[in-house]
């Protein structure tokens, strides 16, 4: 006969010995480990001695109804903590097996929440004893952790400990254990939201793996195969990396998470913004148009709703008070070091940051706490994550920045060879006049090689959303940025045209022009309004493009005779482009003055962008 699998369901990285090795090595001899007053040493296995109490007569029928007595029977060592029928009543206990066989044959024993959340709940892998001074924290066949005191665990008093028997340790209890969901597990609770659940627990990203290396063998049955007795799975979820580790027993988060009826809201607005044309399937390395536009509509309301304690050591140690209240939270999806952030989002830009989390514009204002064991879930009907705090990010595409131009258009030299009508000099700023104007400190000089042809650059513009409005802006350096003493000749300004290519929801290219007549200063930096309140049909965020789908041209405009007159230079000195959300630049400098004043690093930062770059 074919011993029962013990599952012993496991988040990713806590499985096997290596999960308990802080607790007691798989290779413990009774005495190394040992270090309690013994209660009483019996014959016989854990299970005889469950069956032959007739205080423990309930606890023993739940596990035998869920086929744990071969387990306990076995010579797999274990620690119980059994309720007696003081606190565990038949009633109970007929109660927990018709749920059980409810579930039978539905679901994986894995998933029944029977054997996780109650049996598993009450025995633990390895013997553990206790002694007047213990206080460990130990781990449960379910993963949960739990404090082991001389008296209780998880807060149910002991009516007897340390009672020995031949393959583990039996405790009684006084009352059960309480199960206390994860912030993962409270998810598929919820009838609120459910919606965060669907998502969550999706087939295209949530799956489970047997880890046999890890799992306790039991044996050989007579078709040769492999019995186990503890059998570790491994919860894989693609959206842990993109969120945070939600459904890890060691790590503490606190979450925000939106209502049903919050969340079809967000899902009804954002919608539009992930509209990919119907080729963009074929330019992913994974994964197709569909469930692009499935999984990242979701995970743009998901993405920033987990604050880890790691991070935010007063969010969650209960430092942050009244007097005292938190500035910001950082979000596991924060950028925390400044180099990387600068390089990601461009400098200054705190996305995923939230300031005033607690005021009444804060993340965690008006929402509904629900305490779990590896955190806090707040519960939002009112959401309060700005997508201007998120995904819907200015785009800077630094000319200097490697992968920033497609090509540079190209002429035939006096031997017949392909050249670049035009050299991409790359210019650093040495003026301290334009320090920390120009973005980046650096930009890319065109200087023609002929002076008859005009250059045409083709820059790459990615990660843009669908039909939602851009301000775009080309930003222009003089030569002073490099040389305080540039000639009156180096600074003669320039004159340009610009189009924008994109592509409509059929794939088809499509190509805007933007005007003729954008005249860059010789002197200071400009930001070139090229368009205004523009939405493109199609989006090409998190699309992962050989060659972007979008770009926008930039070429000199200007005549053979204001060349010769030195009216115009076909020279042009490129900072950055800037697809800016729109309306967030109409900020006065008046009006600028005291957002920057209250919020030096806060969520006006792209408008105080203005003040530092634009109005300076």
């Amino acid at each position: 006969m074919i011993t029962k699998n013990i599952k012993h369901f496991l988040f990713a990285g806590l499985v096997g010995c290596g999960f308990a090795a802080a607790l007691t090595a798989c290779t413990d001899t009774w005495d190394e480990h040992y270090d309690g007053s013994i209660a009483g040493v019996y014959e016989g296995s854990l299970w005889e001695s469950l069956k032959g109490n007739p205080e423990l007569s309930n606890f023993a029928s739940v596990v035998q109804a869920c086929g744990y007595d071969k387990s306990l029977a076995s010579s797999q060592v274990f620690t119980v903590f059994a309720p007696t029928n003081e606190s565990f009543s038949k009633e109970e206990a007929d109660a927990r097996i018709a749920e059980y066989n409810q579930q039978k044959g539905k679901v994986s024993d894995e998933d029944n929440t029977v054997i996780k959340e109650f049996v598993q709940n009450h025995i633990a892998l390895y013997n553990y004893s206790v002694s007047p001074s213990s206080n460990d924290s130990i781990v449960l066949m379910n993963g949960k952790f739990a404090v082991l005191t001389n008296n209780s665990i998880h807060n149910s008093q002991f009516k007897a400990v340390n009672q020995v028997y031949k393959n583990g340790v039996l405790y009684t209890l006084q009352s059960p254990i309480d199960y206390a969901s994860n912030l993962f597990e409270y998810l598929r609770k919820d009838a609120d939201l459910d919606s965060v659940r669907l998502f969550l627990y999706n087939s295209l990203h949530y799956r489970k793996e047997f880890l046999p290396g890890a799992s306790v063998e039991g044996g050989i049955d007579e078709q040769g195969r492999t019995i186990y007795l503890d059998s570790v799975w491994n919860q894989r979820n693609d959206l842990f990396s993109e969120i945070g580790r939600i459904g890890s027993e060691d790590s503490t988060y606190w979450m925000t998470v939106p209502t049903n009826a919050e969340w079809s809201r967000l899902v009804e607005e954002y919608t539009p913004y992930f509209n990919y044309d119907k080729n963009v399937g074929s330019l992913l390395t994974k994964g197709d148009r569909d469930s692009l536009v499935y999984t990242n509509i979701r995970l743009a309301i998901m993405k920033g709703t987990a604050f880890s304690r790691t991070v935010n050591e007063r969010l969650l140690s209960g430092q942050a008070t009244a007097a005292n209240p938190l500035d910001s939270v950082f979000s596991e999806n924060a950028v925390l070091n400044y180099n990387r952030r600068a390089n990601t989002w461009g400098a200054n830009f705190n996305y995923y940051q939230y300031f005033g989390p607690n005021m009444p514009y804060g993340v965690f204002n008006e929402s509904e706490q629900v305490e779990c064991s590896n955190g806090r879930l707040l519960k939002s009907n009112n959401w309060k994550i700005d997508k201007l705090d998120t995904f819907h990010r200015w785009i800077i595409i630094e000319a200097e920045k490697t992968g920033s131009i497609r090509e540079i258009s190209k002429m035939k030299d006096s031997k017949g060879d392909s050249v670049s009508v035009a050299d991409a000099v790359s210019q650093r700023v040495n003026n301290d006049d334009f320090k920390s104007k120009v973005w980046n400190d650096g930009y890319i000089e065109f200087v023609p090689n002929s002076a008859t042809e005009q250059a045409q650059v083709t820059f790459n513009i990615t990660d843009v959303l669908s039909n939602i409005s851009y301000d775009i802006y080309l930003v222009t350096v003089p030569a002073l940025a490099n040389d305080s003493n540039a000639t009156a000749e180096q600074c003669i300004p320039s004159k340009m045209r610009c189009s924008l290519n994109y592509r409509d929801e059929t794939g088809k290219s499509q190509s805007k022009n933007l005007g003729s007549g954008f005249i860059a200063s010789g002197s200071t930096m400009d930001y070139l309004l090229l368009a205004e309140d523009f939405q493109f049909p199609t989006c090409t965020f998190d699309v992962k493009e050989s060659e972007p789908i979008t770009t926008l041209v930039i070429r000199p405009n200007v005549t053979a005779r204001e060349y010769r007159d030195k009216t115009y230079t076909r020279t042009m000195r490129v900072d950055c482009i800037l697809l800016v959300p729109h309306g967030t630049l109409e900020l006065t400098e008046n009006e600028l003055g005291p957002v920057v004043n209250m919020y030096p690093h806060g969520k006006y930062t792209d408008r105080v962008f203005k003040y530092y770059y634009m109005l300076r």
